[in-house]
């Protein structure tokens, strides 16, 4: 397996450093706008960090650089996660984002593309992103272009029948140059994934569709990025990786309930969170 840096140990590190900031951020943003979601965008932290810090060949200097590789957070709700990292890895100012929430901020509940720098694609409408990847996917082999395309999915958000539309279209066209990783949290806005409405197993199904599957931990920086190595190296058709996370990741009190889908955490629970997180 590729090995990620000449110093593996302090690069994941370094990677679990950004980590905690970014979730530190997420939780500040939502304590100050009093709206967002806390849960999914903690559990799907150290996902995008190990994307964007290590593996996307991508120029924030120039977000539209034709041969940059794409992200698709179909699970829209994480916004205040990639507004986050976009603005960490120097899209835009991080003091851009003390507007989020805010009428007429281009930092919205869910991303916006025409506002704003590295988002690739407007989601929120859950299912509809992986339509958009492989369609990304589909124009980069039409076009001869060698960038890769990945698209972020919620556990919940796989319920949805156009994922599966989706799924089939990227089978069919053997997108090899394309990635799916599901945030697998096992939980949703209303409750734990298995009471709403059972996925399981999600790996056979994947596989029953024709695509590649790896399955790994979420939040260990080293198996996501051997993980995300694996599925591009993976040839004759698309692959998901199905990341084991926890929703609400960091914050005691938050973890594995649905409570925290959409909460907005009151003085003392702020001040306890960061406390934590912190402390990671």
């Amino acid at each position: 397996m590729k090995e990620y840096g000449k110093h593996k140990e302090e690069e994941l590190k370094r990677l679990k450093e950004i980590s905690n900031k970014i979730r530190c951020s997420i939780v500040t943003m939502v304590k100050d706008a009093s709206v967002g979601h806390i849960g999914g965008s903690l559990s799907v932290t150290d996902i995008l960090v190990a994307l964007y810090f290590k593996v996307l060949n991508i120029d924030p200097k120039n977000p539209d650089w034709e041969n940059r590789d794409r992200l698709v957070l179909s699970k829209g709700h994480g916004a205040t996660a990639i507004y986050s990292v976009l603005a960490e890895r120097g899209f835009f100012p991080a003091k851009e984002l003390e507007t989020f929430g805010i009428i007429d901020s281009k930092f919205q509940v869910h991303p916006d593309k025409t506002k704003v720098p590295g988002i690739e694609a407007s989601t929120g409408a859950l299912g509809q992103g992986l339509s958009v990847a492989a369609g990304m996917a589909l124009a980069a082999r039409l076009d001869n272009k060698d960038y890769h395309t990945y698209a972020i999915l919620g556990d919940g958000e796989i319920q949805e029948g156009q994922i599966w539309e989706a799924a089939m279209f990227s089978a069919h066209y053997k997108l090899d140059n394309l990635t799916a990783i599901l945030d697998y949290n096992n939980v949703q806005l209303m409750g734990d994934v298995p009471d709403i409405m059972g996925i399981a197993p999600v790996n056979l199904k994947w596989e029953s569709f024709g695509w590649n599957v790896v399955e790994t931990d979420g939040h260990d920086f080293e198996k996501i990025l051997t993980s995300i190595d694996q599925a591009r190296n993976t040839k004759d058709g698309p692959t998901i990786i199905i990341a084991d996370t926890t929703k609400g990741k960091g914050v005691s009190f938050m973890q594995d309930t649905c409570t925290w889908h959409g909460n907005v955490p009151s003085d003392d629970e702020y001040e306890k969170a960061i406390k934590e997180l912190k402390n990671l």
